[in-house]
């Protein structure tokens, strides 16, 4: 599991981007360069890390689930993922 304080720094930028976000796309459609380099830097979308629900996991993470590989295989395993089941031909 991640450490607490990563997974916390990570909401934190979460919330930073939503709130620049239309001061953001307002400086954009002007060219406005300047503007952009003034905001803080994590208000900019790319310095946001996916990050697995359950354990903080940054690395195989499933878009679709917002979980991890680990995680996704224990719920799917379990069936509480409906829509998941395990192939077999």
């Amino acid at each position: 599991m991640a450490k607490k304080s990563i997974i916390a720094r990570d909401l934190k930028r979460q919330k930073m981007i939503q709130k620049y976000a239309a001061k953001r796309a307002e400086l954009k459609e002007l060219g406005d360069l300047e503007g952009l380099a003034r905001l803080p830097r994590n208000s900019s979308p790319t310095r946001w890390t996916n990050r697995c629900i359950e354990t903080g996991r940054s690395r195989a993470f499933m878009r679709q689930f917002g979980l991890s590989r680990l995680s996704f295989r224990e719920h799917a395993s379990k069936g509480e993922i409906p829509g998941v089941t395990k192939s077999s031909w």
